[in-house]
């Protein structure tokens, strides 16, 4: 007997796993990345109706899928297929605040923001308000 699939990510999922994989992408996951990944998923309208638990799912998902060769393809298949169109916008501006959360940008960081811009398809126009949101939002004294 065959197992069915696993269940398809949803788009919540999918915004999760971009943020996660920004977290990674240095392979230092900081406490300030994280607490702002939380901090999304808690506040933010796009997750209102998240089952929480989904998201240590998404979390495997992507620390299995950066384990394999052509894992970040998959993992931008899965997102393409997964989330609407009109959230690749949102995801990159999340991808963006974990990213400069901590008060860098290391170079695995913008090496993957840039990747999202490419596989996302986000406007030059559009990356750079968004960009400039996201440093706005984490300048200190």
């Amino acid at each position: 007997m065959t197992q069915p699939a696993p269940h398809p990510l949803s788009a919540q999922d999918c915004l999760v796993a971009v943020m996660i994989a920004v977290s990674a992408s240095d392979e230092n996951i900081r406490t300030a990345e994280l607490i702002k990944i939380e901090v999304a998923v808690n506040h933010l309208p796009i997750f209102a109706d998240y089952d929480l638990d989904r998201m240590q799912q998404a979390a495997n998902v992507v620390f299995d899928l950066f384990g394999q060769e052509d894992g970040l393809d998959a993992l931008f298949g899965l997102v393409r297929d997964n989330l609407p169109e009109q959230l690749f916008e949102t995801a990159y501006a999340l991808a963006c605040d974990v990213a400069a959360a901590d008060g860098s940008l290391a170079e695995g960081e913008l090496r993957l923001l840039e990747e999202i811009r490419y596989e996302l398809n986000i406007d030059r126009l559009h990356a750079a308000a968004i960009e400039r949101g996201a440093r706005a939002r984490h300048l200190t004294l």
